[in-house]
C-alpha cells in the first residue's frame, strides 16, 4: 500500500513550479500526495478540489470569513463607503448608549477593533491556518511536508501533536532575511519549530551554509531546477507580433514577479543606455503600476513593454523569443543575495543568455557555465554595458546560447529529483535531520 503524504503550501497553487515538480516526483515514485493550498475567492473558477493526475489531489481551503460574520463584514464595508451611513450609525449608537451603556460599549469596541485592517488580516489568516490543520487531519498521512515557514506550524501540529508522524520542512526562501520578513519572530519561530522536523531542505549550498551557521546543522539541498524540455523544437508565442515589435528588434526579457528588490527600477534606468532592443516584462506584482508610471515619466513606452503573468505551462513558449534574459536581483537581503531562482534556469533551458547579478549562486551558473554576463545589478551603467556587449557581438551571443543548451543537460529536474527522492528514502529508513 502506497504511503500518503500531506503537502502544505501558502498560495493558490496556480504557478508554483517547484512544489508541482516535487509533488509529481513523489506521485511517480508511488506515493499518494494530497496538496493543501488556499482558495482564491477572486477566482471562483479555481476548484476547491482537483486531481490533475492519479494519486495527486489538490485541496484548497476557503480564504473567506464564516457565514455568520458576513453580515458584519458587509455592514462595515458599506459604512466605510458612506459618510451618511456613518452619521446614522452614530445616532443609533448614542440612542443605544442611553438605554444599554455597557453592552453597547463592549459591542462597539469589538466592531472598532475589527475595523482595523491588520486585525481583519489576522482573523482571516487564523481561519486559513485552522482550515489547513483540519484538512491535514482529515486523513491518516504517513508524512507531512511543509513548504516554507508559513506552513510549518500547521504541518507540525498535524505531524507531531496529533499523528506522531514524520515531518519535512522544505524552505524555498531564507525566512530570517527576506523582503517583508523583518520581524525577529520569524527567526524565533523557525528555531523553535526546527526541533520537531525530521528533515530540513534548502534550495542551494549558499543558503544551506547560512542555516548551518545559524542553527548548527547542514540541511539537505534540492536545487530549483526546471524540468528538462526543448522549447526550441516547439511552436512559440510570437512576442514581436503580440506587442507589435519590429521583427529584427531584439527582445530583452524579464519574467517573474514584479516586486521590490528585483532590479526592475534599475532596468528602467538602464534601458535608455541600451544600443537597441525592446525590454519586455512578463509578470505581475505589487510595484507593477509604479513601474509603468516610471516608464511613462521617462518617455520609454516604446522601449519597455509589459505583459501579464502567463500560465506556467506556457511560459517557455514566450521565453524562447528572447535575445537575452535578466536576473538582476538587488542585494536588499540575504534571500536575494543567495538566490538561484526559477527564471535563471528557465532562460538557460530556453537557450537565452543571461544578464545576471554578481551574487554567488547566480555567478556560479552564469559565469561558470559561460551562459551570460554578470553585472553590478545596482548600477544601470553596468547593466547596460552587459546588454550592449551581447548586442554588439553576435558570435559571443551564439556561443553563450549553445552553452545554455549544454548547461540544461546538467541543471534540470530529471537529475535533481533523484536527490529529492533519496531524501524521502532516507526519511523512511529512519535517518533524521543531522
Amino acid at each position: 500500500m502506497s504511503k500518503k503524504i500531506a503537502v502544505f503550501v501558502w498560495n493558490y497553487f496556480t504557478n508554483d513550479a517547484r512544489v508541482l515538480r516535487e509533488c509529481t516526483a513523489l506521485q511517480e515514485a508511488g506515493y499518494h500526495v494530497d496538496l493543501i493550498a488556499i482558495h482564491d475567492a477572486k477566482q471562483p473558477e479555481l476548484p476547491l478540489q482537483e486531481s490533475p493526475i492519479e494519486n495527486f489531489t489538490i485541496y484548497r481551503v476557503q480564504n473567506s470569513y464564516p457565514d455568520f460574520l458576513t453580515p458584519l463584514i458587509n455592514t462595515m464595508r458599506f459604512i466605510k463607503r458612506s459618510k451618511l451611513s456613518l452619521a446614522i450609525l452614530g445616532c443609533i449608537f448614542l440612542l443605544l448608549l442611553l438605554f444599554s451603556p455597557l453592552p453597547t460599549l463592549i459591542g462597539s469596541l469589538i466592531v472598532a477593533i475589527f475595523f482595523h485592517r491588520k486585525v481583519q488580516t489576522l482573523v482571516r489568516r487564523s481561519l486559513i491556518f485552522t482550515r489547513m490543520v483540519r484538512q491535514g487531519l482529515a486523513k491518516r498521512y504517513d508524512i507531512y511536508h511543509a513548504n516554507d515557514l508559513n506552513t510549518l506550524p500547521q504541518a507540525t501540529i498535524c505531524a507531531k501533536v496529533f499523528r506522531k508522524k514524520k515531518l519535512v520542512y522544505d524552505s524555498h526562501e531564507v525566512q530570517t532575511s527576506r523582503t517583508g520578513y523583518n520581524n525577529p519572530m520569524y527567526g524565533i519561530s523557525e528555531k523553535f519549530l526546527l526541533r520537531f522536523t525530521d528533515i530540513c531542505i534548502h534550495e542551494n549550498d549558499t543558503r544551506a551554509a547560512y542555516i548551518e551557521d545559524r542553527y548548527h546543522f547542514y540541511p539537505k539541498v534540492v536545487h530549483n531546477y526546471p524540468n528538462k524540455v526543448y522549447p526550441e523544437e516547439a511552436t512559440g508565442i510570437d512576442i514581436h507580433q503580440l506587442l507589435d515589435i519590429p521583427p529584427l528588434e531584439p527582445i530583452l526579457l524579464y519574467q517573474g514577479g514584479v516586486q521590490t528588490g528585483r532590479g526592475l527600477d534599475k532596468l528602467i534606468e538602464a534601458t535608455a543606455l541600451f544600443d537597441r532592443g525592446i525590454v519586455v516584462i512578463i509578470g505581475d506584482g505589487r510595484i507593477k503600476a509604479d513601474l509603468q508610471q516610471r516608464v511613462m515619466d521617462a518617455n520609454l513606452e516604446e522601449r519597455i513593454k509589459f505583459l501579464p503573468k502567463v500560465p506556467l505551462q506556457d511560459l517557455l513558449a514566450y521565453t524562447k523569443n528572447a535575445y537575452l534574459g535578466f536576473q538582476i536581483l538587488n542585494n536588499v537581503c540575504f534571500n536575494h543575495y543567495s538566490a538561484s531562482s526559477n527564471k535563471l534556469f528557465e532562460y538557460v533551458m530556453s537557450g537565452v543568455p543571461v544578464i545576471g547579478s554578481n551574487f554567488p549562486e547566480i555567478r556560479k551558473i552564469v559565469q561558470g557555465e559561460q551562459v551570460g554576463i554578470v553585472v553590478d545589478s545596482h548600477d544601470p551603467v553596468s547593466v547596460a554595458a552587459g546588454v550592449n556587449t551581447l548586442l554588439a557581438d553576435a558570435e559571443l551571443h551564439e556561443k553563450m546560447r549553445q552553452n545554455c543548451f549544454l548547461a540544461r543537460e546538467k541543471y534540470n529536474w530529471d537529475k535533481e529529483k533523484v536527490i529529492f527522492l533519496e531524501i524521502y528514502k532516507e526519511l523512511e529508513d529512519g535517518h533524521d535531520k543531522e
